[in-house]
């Protein structure tokens, strides 16, 4: 079973959200049944504070993607390791 940290960053890779592109905190909760969006979000939070992420601040909200800095480190975590081979990046 893969945590919830490991499948927000593995969903922000899928769609590329590396760097200078981003997108909106609530839709990186979007792909989460409604039951488990609570947990998502503070496994988001979580992800900020080891700095796997990077956040941007709009004036439409707060957008996030993924920090180049940790990209090697990220990508060599066993669950992104797991899903990576299951889905093909």
């Amino acid at each position: 079973m893969v945590d919830f940290e490991t499948k927000i960053l593995f969903n922000l890779l899928w769609m590329g959200y590396v760097g200078g592109r981003h997108t909106s905190e609530d839709n990186v909760i979007k792909n989460f049944p409604r039951d488990e969006r609570k947990k998502a979000k503070k496994a988001l939070k979580k992800c900020y504070n080891k700095g796997y992420l990077i956040l941007k601040p709009t004036h439409y909200g707060q957008e996030v993607s993924i920090n180049p800095r940790m990209l090697k480190e990220i990508l060599k975590m066993p669950g992104i390791n797991e899903m990576e081979k299951e889905y093909s990046i």
